[in-house]
């Protein structure tokens, strides 16, 4: 039997935080008499030793809550940006649980956190559970992730409006959503606002077919205006290939140092957005009046819908009941109506992208979406 735990949020902020936190915390302790432990800002909290004990009363009102009351960061135990070294803290992460009295670490987060929990786990001995959360759903081993839903509604809600305004003006209006490597929310909310072009990081598209598109749109139905939702991990054809030889040629991934310029004034910063410089393309190629919107962080932000917080609570109460049955190393997942625990080492370092012939693919093509190449290209 775990008689103590220790919760911490990691990575980016999103909707449904607070709900699963509160999901843990409350089942830990009402059912199953544990206590639990909240760790100020992600790994870099655990490492600097910054805590508070979570009751009932501290758990209050959070369920609706956007973002998240133990704060949050994206330092990776093994990576931690200390003065001006960068350093292992691994060890010094583990003890500082142990001192505490936490037998298993829960950590809420994505892609990254899923890894370094796992590190935790393999490099410290340190007994770990996680839960699922990104807007981008691209956790690998879960149907569905939570904060999902509500950053799709949110950007699907904005789509709606985006289209008086596109009509009343005869515009192409670009929206740029967040999805670096997996094009879920961008096909999701672009689905549900009829956008009438869908461009994700899975399918890399070609810059005249969308011309085409448009172009034909005006032609045939008289359609002067048009919604394009791009991912903001969008390729071309060409940027592809090019990224693939790069991969194949062995050139190294440049990332910046933790703490850097390049970190804190990065490439998107400093040069043209990808949805403004598909904005101006389509603008010259097309002779309609275009401009960009991109909703960027606003997608994260606010309450969690109703969905979202019905999927934290179940997904933190199940991880209190794995817990209290001793099931440790795992990630709760959705798997159908059920949540299920799913050894860690088989998420860590996994992402889930939109598969080729997804049911979301097929219905956008029924309806006439354009997702950016030929229909024959898109089947082959």
């Amino acid at each position: 039997m775990i008689r103590c735990i220790g919760i911490l949020t990691s990575g980016g902020d999103c909707p449904g935080l607070n709900a699963a936190i509160r999901g843990i915390a409350k089942a830990a302790i009402q059912r199953h008499g544990m206590e639990v432990v909240g760790i100020r800002d992600g790994f870099r909290g655990l490492v600097e030793n910054r805590v508070q004990r979570l009751d009932t009363q501290s758990l209050s009102n959070v369920l609706t809550l956007g973002g998240t009351i133990l704060g949050t960061s994206r330092d990776k135990p093994n990576k931690m940006l200390m003065g001006d070294q960068v350093l292992d803290m691994t060890a010094v992460a583990v003890a500082n649980a142990r001192s505490h009295g936490i037998e298993c670490l829960v950590c809420l987060g994505g892609n990254g956190t899923q890894k370094n929990a796992h590190h935790l786990q393999r490099a410290g001995g340190l007994d770990v559970l996680t839960l699922p959360k990104t807007i981008d759903n691209d956790v690998h081993g879960t149907d569905v992730s939570f904060g999902f839903d509500t950053a799709m509604t949110i950007a699907a809600e904005a789509i709606d409006r985006l289209h008086t305004t596109a009509t009343s003006h005869d515009r192409i209006i670009v929206v740029e959503v967040m999805g670096n490597s997996a094009g879920w929310l961008a096909l999701g909310a672009g689905l549900a606002a009829g956008a009438d072009v869908i461009l994700i990081p899975e399918i890399p598209y070609d810059l005249h077919v969308v011309k085409d598109y448009l172009l034909e749109r005006q032609r045939r139905y008289g359609k002067r205006f048009s919604i394009v939702v791009v991912a903001e991990g969008a390729l071309t054809r060409e940027q592809a290939a090019a990224a693939r030889l790069n991969r194949k040629n062995g050139a190294p991934k440049v990332e910046a140092a933790p703490g850097s310029d390049d970190e804190l004034h990065g490439r998107r910063l400093v040069h043209e957005s990808l949805a403004t410089s598909l904005a101006r393309q389509l603008q010259a190629l097309t002779g309609t009046d275009a401009r960009v919107t991109a909703l960027g962080h606003v997608q994260r932000g606010g309450g969690p819908t109703p969905a979202d917080r019905l999927l934290c609570t179940r997904l933190g109460v199940k991880a209190a009941d794995l817990l209290a049955e001793g099931v440790v190393n795992v990630m709760t997942a959705v798997r159908g109506t059920e949540i299920v625990p799913v050894p860690l080492e088989r998420v860590a370092g996994r992402k889930q992208t939109v598969p080729a012939g997804h049911p979301w693919l097929h219905a956008a093509r029924s309806v006439g979406t354009c997702l950016g190449v030929a229909d024959a290209d898109l089947q082959a």
